[in-house]
């Protein structure tokens, strides 16, 4: 029988420690299952320490995928774990791209059948990671004002919290460079400065729809969209995944990227931080071992 560590949230109740339970069974009708329910991030170096070439299995979101793919890289652990994912986070965008179910049952029955893939990974000069996204500007300020609604909401809190960040974001005076070459000099305003090793945010909005996983690099997203119907425009572009059609819009593709300006804060992965007013990010190609259905990213 295959060996699998799965990590739960120690304070899921209700619905979702129902979808836990109902997923647990599937899992552990092909395998052998250790459950550690994780009751605050501190205790991840001491669970993950313990898999023992075991299969980790992360319930949660792209938040909890975040802190345990952290927790790998800082302990030097990455190049011998194999993560599988089953999602139960309010927006799941990483396993979106993959291709993942984003019903948790439906999710553990595909683990049995998944293959292995090799996932690029985005670090920090600091060592943080992003394993799915990266965004300063509007995007900020969107997660700012969802942050109260989703509880109630749920997915759709992102999409209120995104019209009412319409109206207030100003942008930033951003210095943005990409391998090397300045594609922004802050001159000028900047709306959204959107980094995707992955494809959504926000629970389902392609902010990068052309990025792969797997392909070496990561898309660049900048929006100068800074007039008010040019703001509405760009946010149903986005919506669409069609905003890279637009001529206030410049796309670029990379392994580095640095941003510096005034003090901004930035959203990784769902988490916002900051402010500060530099953050270099470098792509490790293939860094990270995951499974996933088999032709399946989105």
């Amino acid at each position: 029988m295959n060996r699998l560590l799965a990590v739960t949230n120690a304070a899921a109740g209700g619905g979702e420690a129902q979808a836990v339970e109902a997923a647990l069974d599937v899992l552990r009708a092909t395998s052998e299952v250790e459950v550690e329910p994780c009751t605050d991030v501190d205790d991840l170096p001491g669970i993950l320490a313990g898999r023992e070439g075991r299969l980790v299995v992360v319930f949660g979101g792209d938040g909890s995928l975040h802190s345990i793919v952290s927790v790998l890289v800082r302990e030097n652990w990455l190049d011998d774990t194999v993560l599988a994912l089953v999602p139960l986070g309010t927006g799941n965008d990483f396993a979106r791209t993959l291709g993942l179910p984003l019903d948790a049952t439906e999710a553990a029955e595909g683990i049995a059948s998944a293959q292995e893939r090799r996932i690029d990974l985005l670090v920090e000069d600091g060592g943080e990671v992003v394993v799915n996204a990266v965004h300063i500007g509007v995007g900020v300020d969107a997660a700012d004002e969802a942050a109260d609604l989703k509880p109630r909401y749920g997915r759709f809190g992102y999409v209120l919290g995104a019209a009412r960040a319409g109206f207030v974001s100003k942008g930033l005076r951003l210095r943005v460079v990409v391998d090397d070459v300045v594609v922004a000099t802050g001159a000028h305003h900047v709306f959204q400065v959107a980094v995707g090793n992955g494809r959504f945010v926000g629970g389902g909005t392609p902010i990068a729809p052309e990025a792969d996983l797997s392909d070496g690099a990561v898309d660049v997203v900048l929006s100068y969209a800074l007039a008010p119907a040019k703001r509405f425009a760009y946010a149903l572009g986005v919506r669409l995944g069609r905003h890279g059609l637009r001529q206030d819009v410049q796309t670029h593709r990379g392994r580095t990227v640095t941003v510096t300006g005034p003090p901004f804060r930035w959203n990784v992965d769902g988490e916002l931080n900051g402010p500060d007013t530099r953050r270099s990010w470098t792509l490790r190609p293939g860094a990270l071992r995951v499974l996933a259905p088999v032709g399946q990213e989105s």
